[in-house]
């Protein structure tokens, strides 16, 4: 059974092309890991809660867009293998360096959990 990667992260508004480049950059390496289907979403309705919501979450600022992320996996083992070799080729393969592909948001604010599936219509 199918198993999702969630990701929730601050952009700032003005880094939407970099936030492009870099996510279809970064997504293409899930794909080539083992990944069904990569969706970035940028946020263009996202509320202030009353007590708590997306921006909160990530604490977002005035200048920040929200994006919602996720990655489908066929199953659990193969995104858990996929983590195994992003983390031996972050060592050796040039395409995991940030000064090819520079992240354009603040990753110590990103929130992201793995999720098994119990519901699919």
């Amino acid at each position: 059974m199918a198993y999702i990667d969630g990701f929730v992260i601050a952009v700032p508004t003005a880094n939407k092309a970099q936030f492009i480049r870099h996510a279809t950059y970064t997504d293409t390496l899930f794909k080539e890991l083992g990944a069904t289907r990569v969706i970035e979403c940028w946020g263009d309705d996202v509320p202030d809660g009353t007590v708590t919501d997306f921006r909160k979450a990530v604490d977002a600022k005035e200048d920040e867009t929200v994006v919602f992320s996720w990655v489908e996996w066929p199953d659990k083992a193969t995104r858990d293998e996929a983590g195994v070799r992003m983390h031996e080729m972050m060592d050796t393969d040039g395409r995991f360096d940030e000064k090819h592909n520079p992240v354009p948001f603040d990753g110590k604010r990103m929130i992201y959990g793995g999720f098994s599936l119990v519901v699919e219509l």
